[in-house]
């Protein structure tokens, strides 16, 4: 696939609104001692419902609209994150998701957001991207300046920091990295905000062909926040496995259609029927025993937009709901 787009121009607007509106949108600024910006959305700062907002659709790459609006799709909890992407194969897998993996020390965080589009290693010679996906993307981006979001309660260290720059091919000065802790509201959005992404992702590994999606929309509610990291993270999670709503728009047939509509609900998954918090603590907090079929919304739609016809599969759970927001 070969787009134009420049997901790191199309969201300096964005930041730079970050940067002009910090006191209203309580957030934090800080320059680094060599040059690099840091946006802290809710760890030394409040931050709020709108910081989370503007922040998801700078995930998305400057491809996506965010809202907030009030909705009765769930019995208890009407806050909802909208989200619609124009392209949400680059939107949502070229930038929004957080496949940039990021250590030092004990510091352990998932990068996501444009500068993940940048970032190549040298590989037998090559400079190939940090992340493989971007092979079957056939998409990689350039800019003077980027941006990374990272989500976690403290601030990278320098040396990650470095890493990510000289990842991207930028001086640190031209790299502007957001920090959104998952207990704040901000951090608690830009997660749920992430329901089309998680739909896309389930679409590539059940190897749906990503150049038959062509436009898609989702929802969430917005959960309430909790002071324990398991579970703000369950939250999140729960927002999008039990009341996560999305559509998406595939050429191809009505067959490949109806598949993809079957498979992708989080009904699916072996590990469905608890609160994330709860699947995490049986599989005694390791990530990568749960199934990974398990992330993705709830109900879905998906329209085959040659024939016209449309496939329903999944459905909202507010009873699991009610179970993980505390109800």
């Amino acid at each position: 696939m070969q787009y134009q787009a420049s997901v790191n121009k199309l969201t300096q607007p964005l930041v730079q609104y970050l940067l002009d509106n910090a006191d209203k949108l309580r957030l934090g600024i800080e320059t680094l001692d060599n040059g690099c910006t840091i946006i802290d959305a809710g760890i030394k700062v409040l931050g709020g419902l709108e910081a989370g907002r503007i922040i998801t659709e700078i995930c998305m790459g400057g491809l996506g609209t965010v809202s907030l609006s009030q909705s009765s799709y769930t019995n208890n909890w009407p806050l909802t994150v909208n989200v619609h992407a124009s392209n949400p194969v680059l939107a949502c897998l070229g930038s929004q998701y957080a496949g940039w993996s990021l250590s030092h020390a004990k510091y352990y965080a998932l990068g996501s957001g444009p500068a993940r589009a940048m970032a190549t290693k040298v590989k037998n010679d090559e400079v190939v991207a940090v992340e493989e996906l971007y092979g079957e993307l056939a998409y990689r981006d350039s800019a003077e300046r980027t941006v990374l979001v990272i989500e976690n309660d403290a601030l990278p260290p320098i040396e990650i920091v470095e890493k990510v720059a000289a990842a991207c091919g930028v001086s640190p000065d031209k790299l502007t990295i957001i920090v959104t802790p998952t207990s704040s509201l901000a951090g608690g959005v830009q997660v749920v905000g992430r329901v089309l992404e998680v739909a896309l992702h389930k679409a590539h590994a059940l190897h749906f062909p990503l150049e038959n999606i062509i436009d898609g929309s989702g929802s969430a509610p917005v959960c309430p926040p909790h002071p324990n990291f398991v579970k703000a993270m369950g939250r999140t999670n729960d927002a999008i496995l039990f009341a996560g709503q999305v559509h998406l728009f595939v050429k191809g047939s009505d067959e490949e259609a109806e598949k993809l509509a079957n498979e992708l609900p989080s009904s699916t998954s072996k590990d469905y029927g608890k609160p994330f918090a709860d699947i995490f603590k049986a599989y005694e907090y390791d990530f990568f025993k749960i199934d990974a079929m398990l992330f993705s919304p709830a109900s879905v739609i998906v329209t085959a937009v040659e024939s016209g016809k449309s496939f329903r599969a999944g459905k909202l759970d507010n009873a699991l709901l009610d179970l993980s927001f505390g109800a």
